[in-house]
């Protein structure tokens, strides 16, 4: 039986997770990024900490983890998919902090794409009483995305100065594109680099000059 939003909410408080920020250094793919067309940006879902990802009013069924558990861009049959409404809010906790260039999001269902969307940074305990009404500076970007951008997963670049060190994504769907009572993400994929690689790629300069 599926949890109304309040009861997910709860839940969700209760495992509030504390913010990894370990200073080991992780090097990121030498590949860069074959969507952005930015050969300094990589996808970042190799630095996701799976063990904290969640989403609230997903599906039992259909659940973020289901398209992010590979931790590279979704190419099965499995998808996201909201439960009581179309609302949905993914919490995307990295195990490094990192600067985001870029998001994707891709659907096969054009009624059900993604099309109002607030983004957040940084807010660990954060819920739908938090965002449903909040607006810039409190979101840290909000985006009306297209049909072609979903349907095509075309990246959707980001106010950068505004992602430059980031533990943790939050994402609210707000609405889709048909106004139905289902929003689907077949896959998602977020771009740029981890903080750590930026320092020592600056340190390497600092030596060369």
């Amino acid at each position: 039986m599926s949890m109304d939003r309040t009861s997910q909410n709860i839940i969700y408080h209760r495992h509030q997770y504390q913010l990894y920020s370990g200073n080991s250094f992780v090097m990121a793919s030498s590949t860069p990024s074959k969507h952005t067309g930015d050969s300094s940006v990589v996808s970042l879902l190799e630095f996701l900490d799976l063990s904290q990802l969640n989403c609230l009013n997903e599906s039992s069924q259909h659940t973020l983890k289901s398209i992010t558990g590979s931790k590279s861009r979704n190419a099965s049959s499995e998808y996201l998919l909201s439960d009581a409404d179309e609302q949905l809010l993914l919490n995307i906790p990295f195990n490094q902090a990192v600067r985001i260039h870029s998001i994707l999001f891709q659907t096969s269902n054009e009624s059900q794409a993604p099309h109002i969307v607030k983004i957040f940074a940084n807010r660990p305990s954060i819920g739908f009483e938090d965002v449903e009404d909040a607006e810039e500076p409190d979101v840290a970007q909000a985006l009306t995305l297209s049909k072609e951008e979903v349907l095509e997963g075309k990246p959707v670049s980001l106010r950068f100065v505004r992602f430059q060190h980031v533990n943790s994504l939050h994402i609210f769907v707000a609405l889709n594109h048909g106004r139905t009572d289902e929003t689907r993400i077949d896959c998602i994929d977020i771009f740029g680099f981890p903080v750590e690689t930026t320092k020592d790629l600056s340190g390497l300069r600092n030596q060369d000059d």
